[in-house]
């Protein structure tokens, strides 16, 4: 008796057939191709421009010239050696360059006009300087006296020159070519012109020259009312320091077209309506 086992033929798989070219030619024509995945591509890098590199290099070269330009003009052949100082006529020069720092021998590229006026601040006479440099160590210095515009006693009766923000100047003399101002009733020593009597230093800075050098006084009383004296002597009541113009036109139309006689008080606080008086009672 054979011991083979029965083939069984309903269970067996059939071998797959190998793709042959003419199969593959048999597949259907809509069938897609297998898509292939896209592979990343690399990112390039871009070249500096070249207008880039050329500013990078100028800023360079810039700065490097910058740098070398200040180290030399603070070496000391660029120290102020010379100091040519101009306009000095009420204040002491060798104090007036003391104060101002160039005695120091500072950098000639670190002075500044700036810097030298507010060094000479103190000094009353000094209202300004200007600064020009020659290189490589020399300065020049222009002061700017303020102008005096009248004289006025101080509280120890000495004669001081009265600059235009009514400022006292210090001493000037007794033959001084400037109208004295006169601070009324004066309640203590201390100088009036800045404040309670600056109106007096107003109207002498505003007086026309057509009749200036005929004003010997300018009287000015606690409330701002104004008087000048001349030398005739005669005097114009202004009142208050305004619409001087108009005040100052009918002052020299009475000079030139009136005959007044010592003593005579003009009224002129309305300028068109002029009143003429005698003296005032002694």
């Amino acid at each position: 008796m054979s011991r083979r086992k029965p083939v069984t033929t309903a269970g067996t798989r059939p071998r797959a057939k190998k793709q042959t070219a003419q199969s593959r030619s048999a597949r259907p024509a809509n069938a897609q191709p297998r898509q292939q995945r896209p592979q990343k591509q690399k990112r390039e890098r871009k070249p500096i421009a070249t207008s880039t590199k050329v500013l990078v290099l100028i800023g360079l070269t810039v700065t490097t010239l910058l740098l070398g330009g200040n180290w030399i003009l603070h070496r000391s052949i660029f120290n102020v050696k010379t100091v040519h100082l101009y306009g000095v006529v009420h204040e002491d020069p060798k104090k007036v360059l003391k104060a101002s720092g160039l005695q120091s021998h500072p950098s000639l590229i670190s002075v500044s006009g700036h810097s030298i006026e507010h060094n000479l601040s103190s000094f009353r006479w000094i209202s300004g300087v200007s600064v020009t440099k020659q290189w490589p160590s020399t300065v020049n210095v222009t002061i700017h006296e303020t102008r005096p515009v009248a004289v006025a006693f101080n509280g120890a009766h000495v004669l001081e020159y009265v600059a235009a923000n009514g400022a006292d100047l210090g001493p000037a003399p007794m033959n001084a070519n400037y109208p004295t101002l006169v601070y009324l009733n004066p309640l203590t020593t201390t100088w009036p012109f800045r404040k309670a009597g600056y109106s007096a230093v107003y109207v002498a800075d505003r007086l026309p020259k057509s009749f200036a050098w005929q004003i010997s006084k300018i009287n000015v009383g606690a409330n701002g009312s104004v008087t000048l004296e001349m030398e005739s002597p005669v005097s114009f009541v202004l009142g208050p320091a305004t619409k001087l113009k108009e005040k100052f036109v009918a002052i020299a139309s009475v000079i030139a077209h009136t005959t007044l006689k010592a003593g005579d008080v003009v009224n002129v606080e309305a300028p068109t309506v002029l009143s003429v008086t005698g003296p005032p009672p002694s």
